[in-house]
């Protein structure tokens, strides 16, 4: 007789019945899970060994120790690097001229990356940098005063009321608009000639300026040279350490390669003042002033959006701190 069909007799059989067929859906389900899991790790594993291959080994111009330097991402045609060792980032470039990137364009809003209209903005600049001037004489109240990187002359305008002050910049327009108005400023880079003919000074500040050196390290070397015992260098530069730039990465306000060349962290700034026989005196994350137009030029820089210039904006300033720029004294010891 045929054998009777029955549920029993077909799961007994091995046929699929109501319940081994959900747990076999179950099945494939966790098979294809497992299947995107593992490709996720592929691509992650993949993205890690790209980085790993891409690190390099470099002596960190701040720290001084030949160490790893990790690959942290491409902006601008650049790889940035960072140190193992004390952090300090490092755009690495080809072909960049300072000499000819740093024009009047690059005050004058033509430059993406520079000031959207760095002489339209004097008055604000001037009264944030009355405050600068203020702060640098709670650690040296007189006395000579080098400006390195002095744009257009608005801190040293400032400064020499309580100063004697020269200056160094690379932009001829720049410097002639500041001899025009009768400061003594220099025309080139900080080399051992300038420097000479300058002589000795008690205060030497780089506002915003350390980072785009080609080897901040050895300018800071140089700059000691002719720094009196006791002296103080007061240097402003973004920290690469800092909540924001380690939140942002590559879309940092201050990630602008290859004009930044340098991002100091903390430790890093330490570091290298340490190696330089030169002491931390101080370092804060100070609140500023910044021109509404360089805040809109900034952010249609980072949205992509082309920038219109609006001419009440150079005369308003509004304070801002994202606390991802620092500012440092480092003094000089005493004989």
């Amino acid at each position: 007789m045929p054998e009777e069909r029955t549920q029993h007799s077909e799961d007994s059989k091995g046929l699929t019945g109501p319940q081994d067929l959900c747990g076999s859906i179950a099945t494939f389900d966790r098979v294809e899970e497992g299947a995107t899991a593992i490709a996720t790790l592929s691509t992650k594993n993949h993205e890690v060994f790209e980085s790993r291959v891409r690190d390099r080994s470099h002596v960190c111009l701040a720290c001084g120790q030949a160490s790893v330097h990790r690959f942290l991402y491409r902006k601008n045609g650049c790889d940035i690097l960072r140190c193992e060792q004390c952090g300090l980032g490092r755009a690495e470039t080809m072909g960049f001229d300072p000499e000819s990137y740093y024009t009047s364009d690059y005050f004058s809003g033509e430059r993406p990356d520079g000031y959207s209209d760095y002489i339209g903005t004097e008055n604000i600049l001037r009264r944030e940098f009355a405050g600068t001037v203020e702060f640098i004489r709670k650690f040296r109240a007189s006395g000579r005063l080098l400006d390195v990187g002095c744009a257009y002359g608005f801190f040293l305008q400032e400064a020499k009321r309580f100063f004697d002050v020269s200056g160094i910049e690379l932009a001829e327009d720049a410097a002639e608009h500041c001899r025009r108005s009768g400061l003594n400023v220099f025309t080139g880079q900080a080399d051992e000639t300038l420097l000479g003919r300058l002589g000795t000074t008690d205060v030497i500040v780089l506002l915003d300026v350390i980072e785009h050196l080609p080897s901040p390290r050895d300018t800071i070397a140089l700059l000691v040279n002719h720094l009196d015992p006791g002296g103080i260098i007061v240097i402003t530069t973004g920290d690469f350490g800092s909540l924001y730039s380690r939140v942002a990465g590559a879309h940092w306000r201050l990630m602008t390669p290859p004009q930044h060349l340098w991002f100091f962290s903390q430790a890093s700034m330490q570091a290298m003042a340490t190696s330089l026989g030169l002491e931390v005196e101080h370092l804060d994350h100070p609140w500023k002033v910044v021109p509404l137009s360089l805040i809109s030029f900034q952010l249609t820089r980072m949205s992509g959006l082309r920038s219109k210039r609006i001419a009440i904006s150079n005369r308003l300033g509004l304070p801002v701190n994202l606390f991802d720029a620092m500012r440092v004294v480092l003094r000089k010891p005493s004989r």
